[in-house]
């Protein structure tokens, strides 16, 4: 055909997988006598509530002014503005709930019970990891990584003595679960005037919070004395005081000019315990002082002491629950930048950089080959290392039958490639060999089957079916399964009446019903009618079979539509081979065969990921044929690819041919299997293909192309487009906007470019981009990602072309007529027989896979341009009850393609000394 086309998916607003349940403690948290800790200080229970330290009552007066009620203002002011930004947030994401980690290594669970009661308050998920006192460093260390790597927890906290925080141990924290600020990369952005994008010590904004709104004091200023303060609490105190306009000097307990300084300072904060020889009449009478150490009074000198009279005093409890307070509303801002994320991350990809030489180095596009793959590759590389825009692509796996055959590789072309090329079109890990066994293995045990039913009594068929192993007989899984399914509700084989017997060890499958046929990775004409069973050992049971390209079978339609691996083994079960001589269907799981598809099939459902040569990531996986099967990449690799480029990024991935065949299924086969709805259809245009609608000279490959395709000549163009509106109409009639996108060779002129494009809008395009991908990489098709960026914003009105219950033959008339544009279709008998057995089977609510040739619209390849008044012809019907659709046979559509006179492999070598694959593009 004229045009190709990649698809373009945006991610769907889908609410993220919630965290699921909080660890369990590894070590149990051991109470403290008297319910005040590790510390020795007295604490204060929550919002008011004081706590006694052991053998002492506390002071219930509060200097400067500061009542507990005025404390206990601030922190459920910030516990429930918390509470009401986490409510908003969950409102569209309801499974959404942050999880706080705490690591503690001691016996203080006052912290704990704080904690919690704050946590749950806001409507947190809390969890504790509770460690031995004497914990190691590298413990510590063992926790905080853990931690790291899951992705229910949104933030992290250390609860470890002061000896065990080390730069080793800080710095081990992923900055964006480090809800105290304590990693390097937090206090730097803090230092930096970042506050916005990092956490700030919940201590440090604590001090500033109480001196404000529980004292009363301007900041603006003061001088400001930090006293034994150290690390990361040092440094945040003292860039939130000089941000607040004060003058701040930061000293430890032992500075000479200590007593001096302490003199001079309006506001005193003390960050760690006073030593005794340091008297407290240093402080001079009316000095706020703010403890964030809970021994600083050590029980020695009350609130309401006569030696001295602050200005404020704020205890350490003050600064311990608002701090708790202020960690809650820390782990909403992590929780809220975790889901924004999801949606709008980029990526931080060092993409390749390109020096592209003239001329390319490289082989041009074959003649039958419009550059499908390399605009998808190109538009990526232009998405996400020109325009900083999160992109993936997700490509089929390519057939050895086409490599080796006619088109050669599908790794793309120029600077437009998937890389490394050889290792993607050769074997790459092997899924195409996958399922090639498993689909021949089921082949045989349909033969094997009826051999072993026709040459043995039911007794003695049943008896090897079950076999009696160290004298005990038994089902396996699938028996009983099949059992279940005859309606036959018992365990023991012993027990089954010889009905029963008869019943579950025979599946009568009629020969002439088969539709599984062997398949082989190569394009081999003489496969095409076989006889099998020739053999004396197979006693004269010989039948016509056939095989088809191994990207034809069933299983690989599985693998492309399949969301996971228990889907797929479902699907594997329910694939329909043949039906029993009373007409119903005879699956895979009645052969028993579904365990062993789904073990050969176990690796090949994970995607292989690959990249481009600018960096862009590339999901390669499944290779179903456009003409035979639905000929679209996998749901699994659209799917994780819309997972990981986030909301705002964008997946292309890629249908097989045109609008006609490759993107009709992947609307009304795939999107209908996934759920998913692109944003943009991007449809692909050459010149010379136009030309070739226009009623150019035919081109064949490995034959030169004639002057028509390499000089100038509009009025081919011009007739030619004609099949590039009709591919237009078609996308129009599912609502999604489209862009065409034409893959510019060296000998398109200026006057052929502009007129295709604006052909292409006039016929409803959204817009029309020429792309010089192929030559200079990702730079030569912005203006494609531009306007691809620009469609997707746009509202799609997406919808199917049919309803899937009306009856099968409408189906097909509604595809011929509306996206074809045929007159009306012609079943052959053999097809009309088909689609009755499969209505009468419960089959005629599927949709339709057309396999029709890709080379026109209609099922004549030498007709070009935009066929009309024609009749389809459809010879055969086939149904794929595992891939979930029925395919009908257009014309004289072969299902195993032949080798050409000069087929690709004789430029195909391999360098034996250096062992560089050649000749392979």
């Amino acid at each position: 055909m004229g045009t190709r086309l990649p698809l373009v998916l945006r991610q769907l607003r889908r609410p993220p997988q919630p965290p699921g349940p909080p660890r369990r403690l590894r070590v149990p948290c051991r109470a403290s006598s008297g319910g005040g800790g590790g510390g020795g200080g007295g604490r204060e229970g929550l919002l008011g509530q004081r706590r006694p330290q052991d053998g002492q009552a506390r002071s219930s007066c509060s200097p400067g002014g500061r009542t507990p009620a005025a404390r206990d203002s601030i922190v459920r002011e910030v516990i429930q503005n918390s509470k009401e930004v986490l409510s908003l947030l969950q409102e569209k994401n309801p499974a959404f709930k942050p999880v706080l980690a705490i690591i503690q290594a001691g016996d203080d669970n006052l912290m704990q019970e704080i904690n919690q009661n704050l946590a749950e308050e806001a409507g947190l998920n809390i969890t504790h990891i509770c460690l031995p006192p004497d914990s190691s460093e590298a413990e510590i260390i063992d926790e905080i990584l853990k931690i790291n790597e899951d992705t229910r927890v949104h933030g992290l906290a250390l609860q470890i003595s002061e000896n065990l925080f080390s730069n080793k141990v800080l710095n081990a924290l992923k900055p964006e679960k480090d809800v105290d600020g304590v990693t390097d990369i937090n206090l730097g952005k803090l230092v930096r005037g970042d506050a916005h994008e990092c956490f700030v010590s919940p201590v440090a904004k604590a001090v500033i919070e109480l001196l404000e709104k529980s004292v009363g004091v301007n900041l603006d200023g003061k001088k400001i004395l930090v006293v034994g303060a150290h690390g990361s609490l040092e440094a945040a105190l003292q860039c939130l005081f000089q941000r607040k306009g004060s003058m701040t000097m930061s000293i430890q307990w032992k500075t000479r000019q200590l007593q001096s300084k302490l003199h001079e300072a309006d506001i005193v904060v003390l960050g760690s315990p006073k030593p005794e020889e340091i008297p407290l009449t240093w402080i001079q009478p009316g000095t706020t002082v703010l403890n964030c150490s809970h021994d600083f009074l050590s029980g020695k000198v009350g609130c309401g002491s006569p030696r001295i009279h602050f200005g404020g005093l704020i205890e350490e409890d003050d600064v311990i629950l608002l701090a708790a307070a202020l960690r809650i509303q820390n782990m909403v801002s992590s929780g809220r930048r975790w889901l924004r994320e999801q949606q709008h991350r980029r990526w931080r990809l060092h993409c390749l950089k390109l020096q592209p030489l003239s001329p390319v180095p490289r082989i041009t596009p074959t003649p039958l080959g419009e550059g499908k793959s390399t605009v998808t590759i190109g538009l990526v590389q232009a998405l996400t290392a020109h325009l900083n825009v999160n992109s993936f692509a997700c490509l089929r796996q390519p057939s050895q039958g086409p490599t080796f055959g006619v088109k050669g590789g599908a790794a793309g072309g120029g600077y437009a490639q998937v890389i490394p090329m050889e290792e993607f079109n050769l074997h790459l890990t092997g899924d195409i060999h996958a399922i090639t066994a498993a689909n021949n293995l089921l082949a045989a045990a349909i033969d094997t089957r009826i051999l072993h039913e026709n040459t043995q009594t039911d007794k003695a068929l049943y008896n090897r079916l079950v076999p009696l192993v160290n004298g005990v007989r038994e089902f396996s899984e699938i028996q009983l399964a099949r059992l279940k399914k005859l309606g036959i509700n018992k365990t023991d084989p012993s027990t089954l009446t010889e009905e029963e017997v008869s019943k579950f060890a025979r599946l009568d499958i009629d020969p002439s019903t088969i539709t599984w046929q062997r398949v082989l990775d190569t394009n081999d004409r003489f496969l095409r009618k076989i006889t099998i069973g020739q053999g004396n050992t197979e006693k004269g049971h010989y039948r016509q079979a056939q095989f088809d390209i191994a990207v034809a079978s069933e299983i690989m339609a599985v693998l492309a539509l399949t969301d996971s691996l228990a889907d797929m083994k479902a699907r594997l079960g329910r694939m329909v081979v043949a039906s029993d001589k009373s007409g119903q269907p005879v699956t895979a799981d009645d052969l028993g065969v579904t365990g062993a598809l789904t073990v050969l099939m176990k690796d090949a459902i994970k995607p292989n990921l690959m990249q481009t040569l600018e960096g862009t990531p590339v999901f390669v996986h499944a290779g179903p044929f456009a003409n035979i099967a639905h000929g679209n990449s996998s749901v699994l690799a659209d799917k994780i690819a819309l997972k990981l480029v986030g909301e705002e990024g964008f997946v292309v991935t890629e249908a097989g041919f045109g609008a006609d065949i490759g993107m009709e299924k992947f609307f009304n086969i795939k999107c209908r299997a996934s759920g998913l709805v692109p944003n943009v259809v991007v449809l692909v245009a050459t010149v010379r293909a136009l030309k070739m609608h226009g009623g150019g000279p035919s081109v064949t490959a490995g034959v030169p192309l004639k002057k028509e395709y390499t000089e100038e000549n509009i009025q081919l163009v011009a007739d030619g487009c004609c099949n590039l509106q009709k591919q237009i109409q078609i996308t129009q009639l599912f609502g999604v906007p489209v862009v065409v996108a034409l893959n510019v060779f060296k000998t398109d002129t200026r006057a052929e470019i502009d007129l295709v494009c604006e052909l292409a809008k006039r016929a409803g395009a959204f817009d029309a981009v020429p792309c010089y991908h192929w030559s200079v990489g990702g730079k030569g098709s912005v203006d494609l990602a531009r306007a691809v960026r620009e469609a997707a914003s746009k509202r799609s009105r997406f919808q199917f072309l049919y309803d899937v219950q009306v009856p099968i033959v409408d189906k097909i008339r509604t595809i011929a007529q509306a996206v074809y544009g045929a007159k009306d279709i012609e079943l052959s008998p053999e097809a009309q027989a088909k689609i009755d057995r499969y209505t009468q089977q419960g089959f005629g609510n599927l949709p339709i896979c057309m396999a029709k040739t890709h080379l026109s619209l209609s099922h004549q390849p030498d007709k070009k341009g935009v066929p009309r008044d024609f009749i389809l012809p459809i010879s055969d019907v086939r149904a794929s009850i595992g891939a979930g659709f029925i395919y009908p046979l257009v014309g004289t559509m072969s299902t195993m393609p032949g080798l050409p006179t000069r087929p690709c492999f004789y430029d195909i070598d391999l360098d034996t000394e250096t062992e560089q694959v050649k000749g392979l593009f």
